[in-house]
């Protein structure tokens, strides 16, 4: 049975699956090059097709990560309201910020105006349908599944565990911002849920706007920033939001945006810092997220944990999970974030159909390497019209290698692309981790405001050597989704990728699932001593991660990076980059 799964929301996602295997997977933002783009996601419709090699003929179900029961008629008149070509709203976005300051003073007015919006919903989630007969030639038929158990979906089936609990928490979706199952035997039971009103993600997003960086998108940099802070702000948000028993997370007061900003504001000192701020929100999180889970562990006596949604991209509260005396093993879908319900909306689309064996969804993940791949030919067009001087490397791998050890920045654009938030090693910036400011002078170039170590990709037989408290986290360790206290050795060597907690998130790299990724780093491994190497993501601030090889070379110029290596060439850039003392010592010395 074939599937294609679809997502509309931020970000906008296409997969196709065949019987529980992953064929492909993107995210539009990749092909759009808009960050965060939602919307029906046309152009991904048309890639997944492409890379799976399926017709829209092939196509059995389609699944889209949003619930619509029943589709009631309604008298408000909706047309002008959206752009049927894209599937978006404007005018209704617009009158919620004007009413918003009303949300927090009549609660009733907070919930009507979410009545409306899953009215607008449901009218917009009409349309896709026709919108796949007509411009795609699917008629394959449309199903839609509730957003949150397409995030469990996603976790449970790729986790591996027969038995687990399986947690999602996100900002909100189909008026939920949480759910909690009991994944058995390939069955999903929800026992509880957390409505959209007591919203522990939107709560990280509202303190992330007061620390001076965009909602839904910065969350990152305020985990990054939390380690340069105290939590001295925590009493404070406590009154606010607070885990309640029996297993539930609640708002004190009513909090909507506008009206939650005005009320921290007026709560927070007038010159808050927010280094401390960032520490007093993490805290609060990890406090209620550990104690949501704990519960819920001890209620089932289950000792394994599959998550998933956007408080999962929360590395350091992932680590706080995985330290609960009652988890022995966790598993963190590496597309937590809504682009991951692409692939969650096909499984449950499975998980429903008559006939499709257990065994075929509970698939162990191998790799996330799910997008496209790009031809030599399309690699060669790419290169002649960007006009860049390149060689051809026949061991490119040892090249890059050796590049690396003598004190270069390079870029790797290979094979096909990673699904999910983390570049893995196929479209990644790479540098050696022993310049303790690169993090500094690197994101200058790329002209990034982070907060965040880089992270460290480690030869999977040193991990030991490197990282303490691993066991049960292998899993999330592959997909640098989860940061892990480093060792003393780790932290002499590696400087360049250890937080100031003295923690690193790593991508741990096997021979079998990465093998040019594992054969650069073996290489470097030889020349060096060190079995690290950072790994960002290759795109400049505010773009997507790179797609194709045109991307690619535009990134590398404005990035002014050393080198490129597309597949097996290799561009050099003519003007080398400003660098920090330690790495132009490295290169005086080599030359």
């Amino acid at each position: 049975m074939i599937v294609l799964g679809l997502i509309d929301s931020k970000p906008s996602a296409a997969a196709i699956l065949q019987d529980g295997r992953v064929l492909a997977a993107i995210a539009e933002e990749r092909l759009c090059r808009m960050k965060l783009a939602s919307g029906l996601p046309r152009a991904a419709i048309e890639q997944v097709l492409a890379v799976a090699g399926v017709a829209p003929t092939d196509i059995d179900q389609v699944a889209v990560a949003q619930k619509v029961s029943v589709f009631e008629p309604h008298p408000i008149p909706w047309k002008g309201w959206f752009d049927d070509a894209e599937l978006k709203t404007r005018r209704f976005d617009g009158l919620s910020g004007t009413l918003a300051p009303l949300f927090g003073r009549f609660p009733f007015a907070w919930k009507a105006h979410h009545q409306v919006k899953r009215l607008r919903s449901q009218e917009r989630l009409r349309q896709i349908p026709a919108i796949l007969r007509q411009d795609f030639g699917i008629n394959a038929p449309v199903s839609f599944y509730d957003h949150h158990y397409c995030h469990a979906t996603a976790a449970y089936y790729a986790s591996s565990f027969d038995e687990a609990l399986v947690v999602t928490l996100d900002g909100g979706g189909d008026g939920l911002s949480g759910t909690v199952y009991v994944g058995r035997g390939g069955q999903l039971e929800r026992l509880t849920a957390v409505d959209s009103f007591n919203s522990l993600g939107n709560f990280y997003s509202y303190i992330t706007e007061l620390c001076g960086f965009k909602a839904e998108k910065h969350e990152g940099k305020v985990t990054g920033l939390a380690a340069l802070g105290q939590p001295i702000y925590a009493d404070i948000l406590r009154q606010f939001i607070r885990y309640q028993e029996p297993g539930q997370i609640r708002y004190s007061v009513p909090m909507y945006h506008r009206s939650a900003l005005r009320r921290l504001r007026e709560r927070l000192p007038a010159d808050f810092d927010r280094a401390h701020l960032a520490a007093s929100v993490q805290l609060v999180l990890e406090e209620i997220g550990t104690a949501f889970v704990q519960h819920w562990l001890r209620q089932t006596g289950l000792r394994q944990v599959a998550v998933a949604g956007g408080v999962f991209a929360n590395v350091k509260f992932n680590q706080r999970i995985h330290e609960l005396p009652e988890v022995a093993r966790i598993f963190i879908y590496p597309a937590m974030d809504d682009g991951g319900l692409a692939t969650g909306s096909a499984l449950a689309a499975l998980a429903a159909a008559p006939g499709v064996p257990v065994a075929e969804l509970q698939q162990p993940l191998a790799h996330v390497y799910y997008g496209p791949r790009y031809s030599d030919a399309e690699v060669e067009r790419a290169m002649r019209e960007a006009g860049c001087p390149v060689t051809y490397e026949a061991d490119i791998h040892g090249r890059i290698a050796e590049l690396l050890a003598q004190g270069h920045v390079v870029a790797r654009f290979t094979g096909p692309m990673e699904f999910g938030p983390r570049a893995l090693g196929h479209r990644s910036i790479l540098y050696q981790t022993t310049d303790p400011a690169v993090n500094d002078w690197l994101n200058d170039n790329l002209h990034r405001t982070e907060f965040m170590p880089f992270a460290p990709a480690t030869l999977i037989e040193h991990a030991a050597d490197c990282y303490q408290g691993m066991a049960g986290a292998e899993d999330p360790a592959r997909f640098m989704t989860i940061t892990f206290d480093c060792t003393p050795q780790m932290r002499a060597q590696s400087p360049g990728v250890v937080h100031v907690d003295g923690t690193a998130r790593p991508q741990l790299i096997d021979k079998q699932t990465a093998p040019d990724f594992y054969a650069i780093l073996q290489a470097y491994h030889r020349l060096t001593g060190i079995p690290s190497l950072i790994n960002t993501s290759f795109n400049m601030h505010e773009e997507p991660i790179v797609c194709s090889p045109a991307d690619a070379l535009r990134s590398f110029q404005q990035g002014n990076l050393d080198y490129l290596a597309l597949d097996n060439w290799l561009v050099a850039n003519p003007v080398m980059p400003n660098r920090s003392p330690q790495t132009t010592a490295v290169l005086e010395k080599s030359a």
